[in-house]
């Protein structure tokens, strides 16, 4: 296992504590002090795990850290690594549960990624969460359910050592799990989805923090659709792949309240044009669209998402879906390039 770590001393022995609780005999956490300024490695080697520190502050991200630490197993390598995340709490029996299943298919098994609330959590903390659920456990489930693969979501993620090595991880992207799955997806090794297995996370508390991660996941994944959309499109039509048409299709999908604000623009826009011209097609459209895209998210909250959020609050959605404004602007205007860890 591999567990990337910037300035974690606060937290990692948790994070430790539940790995070392169901690694078998055999198996081995590798912590990557990256660019510490405090205790992380005292602490982790402390916890019980093996500890290798990285030191580079030209090149920062959690790519670069993963990188060194796959190039550190590469004298006694595993058939196996699973990365986790040093904020993250592993539920009992994911590791054995996500290991056997890349094992056994030789691909990328990606495991269920909860995300709890912070203590007196806010309703943009609570949409925040539902939207966090929809996209790492509602759309990944139906895609299982269809046979279909599914995103890597940055934690919980068990690959083949093999595969692994092949991937270019010594990167800056803010979104480098994305990067990966579809750079496997492209490779004909996506990855699929492991819901029996869950790790346990928690959105920060300050307002500083909250920014920070919206900011990196929103800027990280407009890149990647930007970057990714035509060469998997390319690659399921040569490839006639359904199944990579499927996954294209899914990574292209927006950040939740920017696919909200652009239904509720173009419905807009079309009753605008419905009312100067007395054209009906294109608001009957554009009212199907939006039927659709509620009754979805209605469906999704009804059915998996009634304990993190009330329907009082997910009624003003929308309100807080204007405060996103800003974020998305600044994505054209001036894009986060550089990877900042998110304030705890």
């Amino acid at each position: 296992m591999i567990m990337p770590a910037y300035n974690e001393e606060a937290i990692i022995a948790h994070s430790i504590a539940s790995i070392m609780a169901q690694l078998p005999p055999v198996g081995r956490l590798l912590v990557v002090a990256d660019n510490c300024s405090d205790g992380t490695a005292q602490t982790a080697a402390s916890a019980g795990a093996d500890v290798t520190i990285r030191r580079d502050t030209t090149r920062i991200g959690k790519g670069y850290a993963l990188d060194h630490g796959v190039r550190s197993l590469g004298s006694d390598p595993p058939q196996v690594i699973i990365i986790i995340d040093a904020d993250c709490e592993v539920m009992p029996g994911a590791l054995e549960t996500l290991a056997k299943q890349c094992a056994a298919t030789g691909r990328p098994a990606q495991a269920r990624y909860s995300m709890l609330a912070p203590p007196s959590p806010s309703p943009a903390d609570k949409v925040s969460r539902l939207a966090w659920t929809i996209k790492t456990f509602v759309r990944p489930l139906g895609s299982a359910h269809l046979g279909w693969p599914c995103q890597l979501m940055g934690s919980g993620m068990a690959l083949p050592f093999s595969l692994a090595c092949r991937l270019d991880l010594a990167t800056g992207h803010l979104a480098e799990d994305q990067k990966f799955g579809a750079e496997l997806a492209i490779a004909g090794k996506a990855a699929f989805f492991c819901p029996d297995a869950e790790i346990v996370s928690q959105l920060p508390q300050g307002e500083t923090g909250k920014r920070q991660q919206r900011t990196r996941w929103e800027h990280g994944h407009l890149a990647i659709i930007g970057e990714f959309f035509l060469p998997l499109i390319k690659h399921a039509v040569s490839k006639r792949s359904l199944h990579l048409f499927a996954f294209t299709l899914d990574l292209c999908i927006p950040p939740l309240t920017l696919l909200a604000m652009s239904i509720l623009l173009l419905s807009g826009l079309s009753l605008s044009w419905f009312v100067m011209t007395s054209a009906a097609s294109p608001l009957v459209v554009s009212a199907t669209v939006l039927a659709c895209f509620a009754g979805a998210i209605g469906v999704a909250w009804w059915r998996f998402a009634r304990e993190i959020i009330s329907w009082r609050e997910l009624a003003a959605g929308p309100a807080y879906c204007l405060l996103k404004i800003p974020s998305f602007i600044r994505f054209f205007v001036n894009r986060q390039i550089d990877w900042v860890r998110t304030e705890r």
